[in-house]
């Protein structure tokens, strides 16, 4: 590999730190009366809503403190975080993915604080169920499920299929309840003329709807294998091959549009809302935006049928940057949005909170959202996000995916692409 010498190198490390700190926004590390977060959820989301109320009771019971909020997006503190915190430009709370990748990889190289003390002393382990505090808890080499707190949660969420009511009813189509009656509906959409599945592969959906495939022949080993290193993962077994190999052949049947995979995130979900598709998959961060916004249509969501297992776990985390001046004043702003007021206003709003007292939620869908959660809990349904396991692996699954629905790569060659880089990784943490 070409090495600059030292003068060259300095002056490109300036450079990029320039250009990342640009793309992120001219921020500060803030002073003793102001409290600098970043986060990434829409205003009208149900984490948007409740942190909204959060600042106004943090600004309320901290005179003199102020707190500016600096809203970023999910790909630019996703590719940015490393630069960013180790700079004297990192905010002194910001909320950042959680799994081997993210939040493990900022912890194995120093970039966050360990919050275990503060976790006792304020109680959160005991608000945060087993499942939910693997995700929180890292090891020296950045694998999750470890002995040391690095983010806290105030969320939990999941992945489901969301669906047009008035669609299905106008083409007389059955809202489906098995694997196959949801194929069969699909089926019945195509021969409409209608593309069913609202999907992104430009981000993370196209992935998400992979890894869920494969899940559906999946069993816990399988997953905790994958996520943390405890056993052995062939890329080609039944599960990856099922998944890869389905999600092609739903290309080739039209289910899922050629042209998705240029299309992000927000544009699958907004597409949806406007009710130009009967059909995403994708998770409960959607729920609250979904419930504000659509008027024109009735809509429902069911758990991903035929499987035991779905994507989720906690929600993305409230970490504290190890350059954070104001850490203090940060284990505050997270305290109250870990309190009783909070977590049921993000509860009702339709998020999944960690802390509520159920019968607090009176929202009849807010609730039917969180059952559906309780369900997947207690049969240890959660198997977390494809994305994690490796430094990088996000754009690794976005770039097999994207081959999918193009056509130029088989399911076998797509997952040869996502073996190498976890292989690598998995020697690199001494597997």
């Amino acid at each position: 590999m070409f090495k600059p010498g030292k003068r060259a190198g300095l002056v490109a490390a300036r450079a990029m730190t320039a250009t990342v700190l640009a793309a992120c926004g001219d921020s500060s590390g803030g002073s003793g009366n102001e409290l600098t977060l970043w986060h990434y959820e829409g205003p009208d989301s149900a984490m948007g809503v409740a942190w909204a109320a959060a600042i106004k009771e943090f600004e309320r019971t901290h005179e003199g403190v102020t707190v500016k909020f600096e809203e970023k997006g999910f790909e630019q503190i996703q590719k940015n975080a490393q630069m960013v915190l180790n700079s004297d430009q990192a905010p002194d709370l910001m909320e950042y993915n959680k799994g081997n990748a993210t939040a493990g990889l900022l912890s194995k190289q120093g970039l966050l604080t360990d919050l275990s003390a503060e976790v006792t002393k304020r109680g959160w382990d005991k608000l945060l169920t087993p499942s939910l505090r693997t995700t929180c808890k890292y090891d020296e080499r950045g694998v999750m499920g470890g002995d040391t707190w690095f983010g806290v949660p105030n969320y939990a969420e999941y992945t489901m299929v969301y669906y047009n009511k008035d669609l299905f009813a106008r083409h007389g189509i059955k809202v489906p309840t098995t694997f196959g009656e949801l194929t069969a509906a699909m089926d019945a959409f195509v021969r409409a003329g209608v593309t069913p599945l609202s999907l992104g592969g430009k981000e993370y959906p196209a992935q998400q709807l992979l890894y869920q495939l494969a899940l559906s022949k999946a069993d816990s080993d399988w997953v905790r294998n994958f996520q943390t290193y405890t056993g052995d993962v062939n890329f080609h077994d039944d599960a990856w091959t099922y998944g890869a190999t389905t999600f092609a052949d739903w290309v080739g049947k039209g289910y899922i549009a050629k042209n998705s995979a240029g299309i992000d995130a927000e544009s699958m979900g907004t597409a949806f809302m406007a009710g130009k598709f009967p059909i995403m998959v994708s998770g409960s961060w959607w729920y609250g935006r979904v419930q504000a916004t659509v008027k024109d249509f009735q809509w429902d969501t069911v758990l991903w049928p035929g499987s035991d297992r779905t994507l989720g776990s906690s929600g993305n985390l409230w970490v504290v940057p190890a350059n954070s001046p104001n850490k203090d004043l940060a284990y505050d702003f997270i305290d109250i949005t870990m309190g009783k007021a909070n977590q049921e206003l993000l509860g009702n709003s339709g998020g999944i909170p960690v802390a509520a007292d159920p019968a607090a939620i009176t929202d009849p869908k807010s609730k039917t959202l969180i059952e559906n959660y309780q369900t997947l809990v207690d049969r240890d349904g959660l198997a977390y996000y494809p994305d994690w396991p490796a430094p990088g692996y996000y754009d690794v699954m976005v770039s097999a995916t994207q081959k999918l629905i193009n056509g130029t790569a088989s399911p076998g060659e797509a997952l040869d692409e996502l073996a190498g880089p976890y292989e690598e990784n998995l020697a690199n943490v001494g597997g």
